[in-house]
């Protein structure tokens, strides 16, 4: 091989395998992905999916966690996992002359766990620190809260780490339950990337994997469009973090890249025009972006900011009018040229780390099944047109759909704040 590429293939079980090869590497990655997370868990056992992502790590049959930690440190490597709302993975990272080592650790739990009852009760000691330390990091709690309100009654509001009363009941038989049902065949992906061959990585799936199968089949149904809300959250950070945004597309809309663009030309970079109005020219906020959080069926464009109480509602006004000027005045000269290049940057400078490419391999393909080298990627970018943003600006910013969350101790105007009066 003499160029980046990806490869697809499956294994003898029917197991997708990706592997992209990387030119140069000296390092190599593997990741196995369960198509399962914080979505897809009722809510008796919410927070399930994170606390088993936990407890593997714990004890494998073959391996204590300070062997597999010895093993894959001693190879010059990273063991480590991750758990979203619409899968759990888990991913190894070695230098390229001790990759098998990557392979086995990453294999060994994910297809041989023990999910002891003492090893539970030790992991969720730490998983209850987690979930209380996200509730007192406000910059990302809000994250989680908006998606709470946007989402509200769909099974999309369900952060990651679940609820602290429910994971304190949860138990080794409830985990052991939940991994036999959906750890396998046909939710399991396996993905590489770097100094990797596609026929050693299938092989590899196939021997370690294809025995996990007849598994539970998970169902999802898509979220309504939410109507407009306003959310006020009461805590104690000196701070308001504030999150204001929209619901968009799905990953198959003609109109997704687009809608990166116009989010990335509303609040990515210092020159994006919420941080030259918000921050710059009104010194409204400490900071301010904007988002798109993708998921299979669905999507929320989203701004974030933090401020102090009394700058909270001029600031949320003054982002309503830049949403507003936008579709009524439309781009500035070389405004979509300069974000495509800002947007470009950032794919082709995170896309120089192994880690990253195997996630946004793993992460593209769990979505919708399909995935894009980064030549594609640039070139999808490059082909939008700015009658194609002009579109979702206008689908997109509508007051009807607006969702605002707000996260501080909060003032009168602030509790009380009404989203009728805005200008979109």
């Amino acid at each position: 091989m003499n160029e980046n590429s990806i490869s697809f293939a499956k294994t003898a079980g029917d197991i997708p395998v990706l592997s992209e090869y990387i030119p140069g590497s000296k390092s190599a990655g593997y990741m196995v992905s369960i198509g399962t997370g914080s979505r897809d868990e009722t809510p008796d056992i919410f927070g399930l999916s994170h606390l088993l992502e936990h407890v593997v790590f714990r004890e494998t049959k073959t391996r204590s966690s300070y062997q597999m930690a010895k093993e894959m440190e001693g190879a010059g490597g990273e063991l480590n996992a991750f758990t979203a709302r619409e899968m759990t993975a888990f991913y190894g990272v070695t230098i390229g002359e001790t990759k098998d080592v990557a392979k086995e650790m990453v294999s060994d739990i994910v297809a041989n766990p023990l999910i002891n009852d003492e090893d539970v009760q030790l992991e969720k000691k730490i998983v209850l620190q987690e979930l209380s330390m996200i509730e007192n990091e406000p910059e990302s709690y809000i994250h989680d809260l908006f998606s709470q309100n946007i989402w509200r009654g769909h099974p999309l509001c369900q952060d990651e780490g679940g609820k602290i009363d429910i994971v304190k009941g949860l138990g080794s038989e409830e985990l052991r339950k939940y991994y036999y049902e959906r750890y396998g065949r046909p939710n399991i992906a396996v993905f590489a990337a770097g100094d990797v061959d596609i026929e050693d990585t299938v092989e590899w799936a196939s021997q370690k994997f294809d025995d996990m199968s007849g598994k539970k089949i998970i169902k999802r149904e898509a979220p309504p469009k939410p109507g407009q809300d306003y959310k006020f959250i009461k805590n104690n950070s000196d701070h308001c973090h504030t999150a204001i945004g929209f619901p968009a597309y799905s990953p198959d809309d003609e109109y997704r890249i687009p809608a990166l663009l116009l989010s990335s030309i509303l609040g990515s970079g210092t020159s994006s025009r919420l941080f030259q109005e918000v921050r710059e020219n009104k010194a409204l906020v400490y900071s301010v972006y904007s988002t798109v959080e993708q998921n299979s069926d669905s999507s929320a464009m989203t701004t974030y900011m933090s401020s102090t109480d009394e700058n909270v509602v001029e600031a949320i006004e003054t982002t309503a009018k830049v949403f507003g000027d936008i579709k009524r005045e439309g781009l500035q000269k070389d405004e979509l040229k300069r974000t495509k290049n800002l947007l470009k940057g950032a794919y082709v400078r995170s896309m120089e780390s192994t880690e990253h490419r195997m996630y946004r391999l793993g992460r593209d393909f769990m979505l919708n099944g399909k995935y894009k080298t980064l030549d594609e990627r640039l070139m999808s970018i490059d082909a939008v047109t700015e009658d194609q943003v002009m579109h979702v600006a206008d689908e997109v910013l509508r007051s009807a759909s607006l969702n605002i969350t707000v996260l501080g101790k909060g003032n009168r105007d602030i509790k009380k704040f009404d989203l009728g009066h805005l200008d979109i």
